[in-house]
This record gives structure tokens, C-alpha cells and sequence, in this order.
């Protein structure tokens, strides 16, 4: 009799429809049922590993209903006994104000004593037991904005699994070598009973960023030709991109854009009761968007009613020539331009990397980029070594795709491109503080308020020290480093101006985002556990922001 490995997983929602993700231990036929009706998909494989991805439709807009999951004739969820409510959908009201929760940095470590004192209170944990409590305030979705997984960093418990299928001895060690450690570390991350029901029954959204590779992916030409020499990386980032597929980016995308989707055609193609091993489709796409990013778009788009998400591929989709060097390739840039319109109440725009930085840092990162892409061999093989050794990689430090994208952004703001949002936010992740920049000053008027929201991580603090030194630099350098510059006339500035009004602040936290009207508001939130009770922490507020 099947069981279940991973999930349900509860994906995009719509108005009248949803995506359900399990993993199973064998080929069965996963059915989904609700109020009387039922939605049922076979299994595919994929390295010995099933999954299936079951459509819902034909939902009522607005509304939430309970559904249960069944493997062959067996009903494997909800789980008898369970401590938490019935999984439920709520498809979305596209008359109401949107709210929903974002995120990034997550490790999968223990929740107890141990693992708390090491790695803080996992945030997301923390909210999965705020909405047990609280069933009538619950966000409409969670937005994870990069490293869902650290295959670099390996949990205990994954390095157990490691050391007992290959060693720790042979390269690349601790680290995740291919798509069966991949999904190792999936369902080391998801299968935590809180954890697992918040993702049962919270729509999620996700893209990768380093970590769920490996540290400064694609930083560079120089970093992806070193990496392309070692032995064990071609399994390792062909394991991860397959994967990712799977387990992350198919659920990004609604019904539509799915059924367009190369990789979903060959799996509704399939008709006959046998399993359809993707094993060879999945790594054969690995390999090819690792060769040529052109060939496949991880980007997507989401419409909340008045207000519309648009989620960046910073990552898999830059340029890395250095006669090119962009965040953004050709094909994805001119993809952005595309979806980079307004007339909507909000525009909310996704990148796993923060595109305004504190001012001094973003100034660093542009003279770094400036002598690290300059004809002076010596000041440019120094540079190169410095921005891989302090991560001096974010949207500042790819200058031209910076330009691009601000151009992108003003247009909206200026109401160029259909009529201005009310704000334009960035939402990111990844540099382990949290905080909110404003645009202050901009050379023509503009008409929507432009914030840079930033939450992370959920569940990776850094040290103490780190902290104090991270934010030291943050909050005094930004005068001295844009004077700096100025001595540089090759360093490009930006034609616009912002500020820090909020933070930062190093906790382990999730934000929410609550549309109210005309206006936002932004709460991060973190765990926090009382005496030894780990297994019902609460949820404190850490930081309100009115964006108005």
C-alpha cells in the first residue's frame, strides 16, 4: 500500500482552481477530495522518486473548503491524529484586499533544544501554530523568495544520509551531489508536522537563489568556469535544476501557463496505467538550461485581484559574459519589460536578491563591479577575488541591469506604462537582516511610492558579530562611500536617491504584506518558544510599517 513521503503540498490557487504536489513512496493513483468531488492524476518517477501534481478546478471564487488526499482506495490525509485543523483551499476573492506572507533563508535543522539554541526559532513554524490559534486571520499566500534549501550547508540529519549512501570522504563531501540527495533534502525541509500542514494548507510561491545550489551561484564567468571544473558539479547542478522543477517551480505557475509548459506536456500526454519515468527528461533539462538559460523562463507572475506579483529568475538567468555581464539575460529582460506595467492598485515585484541596498553598500558593490570588470588585469583579478569572498553580487553590483530595471520601474511610477500603482515594492530576501528602503528623490516627478522590503532570513540568524559589524556598515557608510565614488568618474551613481527608514533587524522572521485600500502594511513577525516549550511557540511582533 502506498504512503505518503512529501506533502500534499498546496501550490497556486486561483479564483476557481488549485494545484496539490505529494510525493509518494510508489506508483498508485493520488486522488483529491473535496465536498463531494474528487480530482485524480497516476505518478510519474524521477530517479526512483513519485510525484504527483493534481489539478483542482471548477472551485467557487471566495470560497474555502476542506479537502482530504487518498493513494489507491486508502485516505493517507489529514492524518488521524493529528494536532492541527483540516487542510483546507481558499480560492481567492478578487474583491478583497489581499494579504500574504514573505520569506527567505530557511535551514532544516531540529526544533528542539539543540537545534533552537544553534539556529534560533523557525519563524515559519512559529506562524504554522499562530494560524492553528487564529483561523479567522489567515494570509492567502507565502511567498519564498530563495534558499528553501541549503545544499551546501548540509543538516546533521543530511549528512547522515549522505555518509550512509556514499561517504563524506570523496567530493563533494558534506555537500548534496545529485537529484536523490536533492530530494533527500526536500523532504528533510517539508516534513516537519508543522511545518507540513502550514504548506498543506497556505498557497506558496518559491524561487531558488544561491543556496539551494550552491553559495554565489553564478556570481560570475570566473566562479561558473572554476565551479565547471570540478568533477562532481555537473550531477550536482543537473540534480538541482531537475528537482527544482519538480518539487518548486511547476506549482509557481497557474493551470494555463502550465499546459504550456514543455516538461507538464509530456506528462499530461501520458494516457496508459504504467508509470512514466521522467528520469531522462528532467536531467536532460538540467543540462540544458545550465548550457543556455535562453531555453527555459523560471520567472512567473501572479494576479491578486487589484494588485499583481511579478517574480525575477536573478539567479539561473544572468549573463555571464563579461563583455554582457547582466542580471538578467536578453530574452528575460525584454520578459520583464513586458510584464512591467501599471493599472493595478499595487505592484509588487519579487527578487530573491535585494535591488535597493542599504546606499553604501550599493555603492560598494558598484566600484567593486567597476574594477573587477575593468582592463587592468591586476585591480580586476582583485576585484574578483573580493566580490566572491563578501557576496558583492546583488542587482548593484550589475550595474547596466540596474539601470534597466530602475528605467522599467520610473516608467511605471511616471504612469508611462498604463495608470501608476499606488506603491511599486520590492520584496527580497537573502542578506540575513531585514528592513525597508524608500525612494526620497527621483529627477522627474513620479506618482507611486517606490519601498524595498526586505525578510530574512526565516531560519539561518547570523552570528552576533556579523550582526553588530552588518549593521554598523549599513547605517554610517552610506555618506563616505558615495563621496568615494565621486573620485571615480567610471563608477556608475544611480539618477535617484534612497534611504533606510526601517531597520535593519537580524531576527528569524516571516513578514506579512496586508493591503488596506490605497495603502500597505508590512509586519515581520518572529518564533519565540517559553521555557522548554518547543513544541508551541508563539508568534511576536518584531517590526510594523506603514507604507501610506
Amino acid at each position: 500500500m502506498a504512503s505518503l513521503v512529501l506533502g500534499p503540498v498546496l501550490r497556486h490557487v486561483g479564483e476557481t482552481n488549485a494545484t496539490i504536489f505529494v510525493e509518494t513512496d510508489e506508483h498508485c493513483r493520488v486522488t483529491v477530495r473535496s465536498e463531494g468531488r474528487e480530482w485524480s492524476c497516476q505518478t510519474f518517477s524521477a530517479h526512483g522518486h513519485h510525484y504527483a501534481i493534481v489539478l483542482v478546478d471548477g472551485l467557487e471564487p471566495a470560497s474555502i473548503q476542506d479537502y482530504s488526499v487518498d493513494l489507491g482506495d486508502q485516505q493517507v490525509w489529514p492524518e488521524a491524529d493529528s494536532e492541527f485543523p483540516p487542510s483546507r483551499i481558499a480560492t481567492l476573492d478578487p474583491a478583497k484586499d489581499p494579504s500574504f506572507l514573505f520569506g527567505s533563508c530557511r535551514t532544516s535543522v531540529s526544533h528542539d533544544k539543540e537545534g533552537t539554541d544553534l539556529h534560533g526559532v523557525d519563524a515559519m513554524r512559529s506562524y504554522a501554530y499562530e494560524m492553528r490559534r487564529n483561523p479567522d486571520h489567515w494570509p492567502d499566500f507565502v511567498l519564498f523568495l530563495g534558499d528553501q534549501l541549503y545544499a551546501d550547508d548540509t543538516s546533521p540529519q543530511m549528512r547522515d544520509f549522505i555518509e550512509k549512501r556514499r561517504g563524506l570522504d570523496d567530493p563533494p563531501g558534506e555537500e548534496v551531489k545529485d537529484f536523490i540527495e536533492y530530494a533527500e533534502l526536500y523532504r528533510l525541509a517539508w516534513t516537519e508536522p508543522a511545518n507540513r500542514w502550514l504548506l498543506s494548507t497556505l498557497s506558496s510561491a518559491m524561487i531558488f537563489d544561491d543556496h539551494d545550489v550552491r553559495d554565489d551561484w553564478n556570481t560570475s564567468a570566473a566562479w561558473h568556469e572554476e565551479m565547471n571544473k570540478k568533477p562532481w558539479w555537473h550531477e550536482r547542478i543537473v540534480g538541482a535544476l531537475g528537482s527544482y522543477w519538480i518539487y518548486q517551480h511547476a506549482g509557481n505557475l497557474d493551470h494555463e501557463a502550465l499546459q504550456d509548459d514543455k516538461i507538464w506536456k509530456i506528462i499530461a500526454a501520458h494516457r496508459d496505467s504504467s508509470e512514466l519515468d521522467l528520469t531522462e527528461v528532467v536531467d536532460a533539462f538540467g543540462e540544458e538550461v545550465d548550457k543556455d538559460p535562453t531555453t527555459y523562463r523560471f520567472s512567473f507572475t501572479r494576479d491578486l485581484g487589484e494588485s499583481r506579483v511579478i517574480v525575477i529568475d536573478s539567479r539561473a538567468a544572468r549573463d555571464l559574459r563579461p563583455d554582457h555581464r547582466a542580471m538578467l539575460d536578453a530574452d528575460e529582460l525584454a520578459w520583464l519589460d513586458e510584464q512591467m506595467r501599471g493599472d493595478c492598485q499595487h505592484l509588487f515585484i519579487g527578487s530573491s536578491l535585494p535591488f535597493l541596498l542599504p546606499t553604501g553598500i550599493h555603492d560598494l558593490e558598484s566600484m567593486n563591479e567597476t574594477w573587477a570588470q575593468g582592463d587592468r588585469p591586476r585591480l580586476a583579478k582583485l576585484g574578483e577575488k573580493v566580490r566572491q569572498a563578501v557576496d558583492l553580487e546583488h542587482w548593484a553590483a550589475f550595474e547596466k541591469s540596474f539601470r534597466d530595471v530602475s528605467q522599467m520601474v520610473m516608467q511605471v511610477a511616471r504612469g508611462e506604462r498604463g495608470k501608476a500603482p499606488a506603491t511599486i515594492t520590492f520584496l527580497s530576501g537573502d542578506v540575513h537582516n531585514s528592513y525597508v528602503n524608500e525612494v526620497t528623490r527621483t529627477r522627474e516627478p513620479i506618482e507611486s511610492k517606490i519601498v524595498q522590503a526586505v525578510c530574512s532570513p526565516i531560519r539561518n540568524p547570523l552570528p552576533r558579530h556579523v550582526r553588530m559589524l552588518q549593521g554598523t556598515l549599513a547605517g554610517w557608510m552610506g555618506g563616505p562611500m558615495r563621496s568615494l565614488v565621486n573620485k571615480f568618474p567610471k563608477v556608475k551613481k544611480p539618477d535617484f536617491d534612497w534611504e533606510t527608514t526601517h531597520g535593519p533587524w537580524f531576527d528569524n522572521n516571516l513578514a506579512r504584506v496586508e493591503v488596506l485600500g490605497p495603502r500597505l502594511l508590512l509586519t515581520w513577525a518572529r518564533g519565540d518558544v517559553e521555557g522548554d516549550d518547543y513544541d508551541n511557540p508563539g508568534l511576536v511582533r518584531v517590526a510594523t510599517v506603514l507604507i501610506d
